[in-house]
C-alpha cells in the first residue's frame, strides 16, 4: 500500500507569469490560489516568483518564474514530458472545440484503450493532456503489467543512455 497520500503540486519553469497564468487560468480553468516571491542571497528583492493553480481535488500545478538564470524553454515531445488531468467526456469534447477556437496547438481526440484524450501546447512548451476515462474499461491485473514490464527490459532497444 503506498504511503503517499496525493498529488500536492508539480512544478514547472514558466516564462511569464502573467501568460501562464492566462493559459491555466483563464482557458483551463485552475483558480489561481497562491503566489510567492522568493528572495536570492543577501538580497532581500524578490527575484523569483512561484504561482500555484488548484485543480478540484485540491493538488495544484505550480510555476516558477526566474529571469535571472536560464533554462532550455522548448517544445516538449509528448512521449518526453507532459501531465494528463482527468475531465469528464463532455468536458473533453468543449475543450478541444475551445482550443481550436482560441487559436491552441489542439491535437485529439486520440483512443488509447483505457482513456481517450486531447492535448494542448501552453506557452511554455509544455504539453498539457486532458483525458477521460473508458467507462468500460478494466484494469489489468498488477502481474500482467509486470510481466510486460519484464518483456519490455528483455527485448527493449538498446538504449543511448547506457
Amino acid at each position: 500500500m503506498a504511503i503517499i497520500k496525493r498529488l500536492h503540486h508539480a512544478a514547472y519553469r514558466c516564462r511569464d507569469s502573467e501568460e501562464t497564468r492566462i493559459f491555466y487560468e483563464d482557458f483551463l480553468g485552475l483558480e489561481l490560489i497562491n503566489a510567492l516571491t522568493i528572495s536570492g542571497g543577501q538580497s532581500s528583492k524578490p527575484e523569483v516568483l512561484h504561482t500555484f493553480f488548484a485543480m478540484r481535488d485540491g493538488s495544484c500545478l505550480a510555476f516558477f518564474e526566474d529571469p535571472k538564470h536560464t533554462f532550455d524553454f522548448k517544445k516538449q515531445r509528448d512521449f518526453d514530458l507532459h501531465i494528463a488531468l482527468e475531465v469528464d467526456r463532455d468536458t473533453l469534447l468543449d475543450m478541444r472545440q475551445k482550443g481550436l477556437e482560441h487559436g491552441i496547438e489542439t491535437r485529439g481526440v486520440a483512443q488509447h484503450g483505457f482513456i481517450e484524450s486531447i492535448y494542448f501546447r501552453d506557452p511554455n512548451g509544455y504539453v498539457v493532456e486532458l483525458s477521460t476515462p473508458i467507462e468500460d474499461f478494466q484494469l489489468m491485473e498488477k502481474s500482467h503489467a509486470k510481466a510486460i514490464l519484464s518483456e519490455w527490459q528483455t527485448n527493449k532497444p538498446k538504449s543511448i543512455y547506457r
